[in-house]
């Protein structure tokens, strides 16, 4: 029994050796993962930091072209605001200034309607003195020519058949 014992004690104590082994290579086997662990914590970490960069960049020039973009379209919006501006403008003064030329007359034209206005006046002004305010009417059933006389003026002529006009 002693034999045995001894025997047990022997085993006991290889088993706890190999436990020892066992628990001492577990205890290295988790360091080196959380070495790893570490690792692998930074190195994701610098990929997702890349990967933002990245995404960041293409981004901004997303941003970039979108802005160069709006700006182009802004500058072609301004030029036809101007053109239209400029269209309206002209056909508002120029539709009435061509009606002014082609209805208007010339200064040559004004100068002769002038001439002609004055040499009528003159016309007018002998004809008043010559007889021109004469108030002639058509009289009676066959419409003859009459014309308003001055009755308490004096007959004239040989026959006494002249009489002064009203108002002269």
């Amino acid at each position: 029994m002693a034999a045995r014992i001894e025997d047990d004690t022997l085993k006991v104590g290889l088993l706890m050796e190999a436990a020892q082994a066992q628990q001492t290579m577990a205890a290295q086997t988790l360091d080196r993962l959380r070495e790893h662990t570490a690792g692998l914590d930074s190195i994701v970490r610098e990929e997702i930091r890349n990967t933002l960069l990245d995404e960041m960049r293409a981004l901004g020039e997303d941003s970039q072209r979108a802005v160069e973009a709006l700006r182009r379209l802004q500058r072609a919006a301004n030029l036809r605001l101007f053109v239209w501006g400029l269209t309206s403008a002209v056909l508002t003064s120029g539709v009435p200034f061509a009606l002014a030329w082609f209805a208007l007359p010339t200064r040559a034209e004004v100068a002769v309607l002038s001439s002609k206005r004055d040499a009528l006046a003159a016309d007018v002004a002998r004809l008043i003195h010559e007889g021109g305010k004469v108030d002639l009417r058509h009289c009676g059933t066959t419409r003859r020519l009459c014309v308003r006389i001055e009755r308490g003026a004096p007959a004239y002529g040989d026959n006494g058949d002249f009489l002064v006009l009203k108002g002269y």
